[in-house]
């Protein structure tokens, strides 16, 4: 199949990939927008990859506000350098990452974060549930893992389906955002506000 230059644009306005790349992806999968994407995606896993032992110490701190002041969030976005930290691509990022916090009220940046002691309290949790449901115990393992793996998704911002496209994490997003910019990028730290909560230090 001929790949146009249309497609090719396609490809890069829903990506950001650069027009190679976008042509090699249409070309591998034949014209098929749909393979395309998942080949730069599995391309973006790949760079990122490379990349993510690369020092990230420049960047921005976004700030958000939300719903007529009602929701507050600050974040900081690193990135290798100051010339990437400052680019408009590089702040759009870091507020799309603020816009999802404000939607989705994360708990923390990665899994890794999560202490054990609130993991240990969800098995519980679902191991308690799967029994009252009468499951049957040789199924209960993969019952609580996969209550975990929800629990997951829900709470760590990097596993949560991208608000603007569920079909791809928020991993993902900043994956494709890292080929695009050419550089390592890291979500250094977050937090987020809603009017008359109060936070678990206070």
């Amino acid at each position: 199949m001929a790949i146009t230059t249309e497609m090719v644009k396609q490809l890069r306005e829903k990506t950001g990939a650069g027009v190679l790349d976008c042509q090699k992806a249409l070309e591998t999968s034949n014209g098929d927008m749909e393979k395309a994407l998942d080949f730069l995606r599995e391309k973006g896993l790949a760079t990122a990859a490379k990349r993510a032992d690369r020092t990230a110490s420049e960047g921005v701190i976004e700030l958000y506000s939300h719903g007529n002041g009602r929701v507050g969030v600050m974040i900081e976005l690193n990135s290798e350098t100051d010339f990437v930290g400052r680019s408009e691509a590089f702040r759009n990022l870091a507020h799309e990452l603020a816009l999802q916090i404000a939607a989705t009220s994360p708990l923390y940046i990665s899994e890794q974060e999560i202490p054990a002691e609130v993991l240990e309290r969800e098995t519980k949790v679902a191991t308690a549930k799967a029994k009252e449901d009468g499951k049957p115990d040789a199924i209960l393992p993969k019952i609580v893992e996969g209550s975990l793996n929800k629990f997951k998704d829900e709470v760590v911002l990097l596993r949560q389906p991208y608000i603007r496209d569920e079909s791809m994490t928020v991993q993902q997003f900043i994956n494709q955002n890292i080929v695009a910019l050419g550089e390592n990028v890291v979500v250094r730290r977050f937090v987020r506000w809603a009017l008359g909560e109060t936070s678990a230090a206070e």
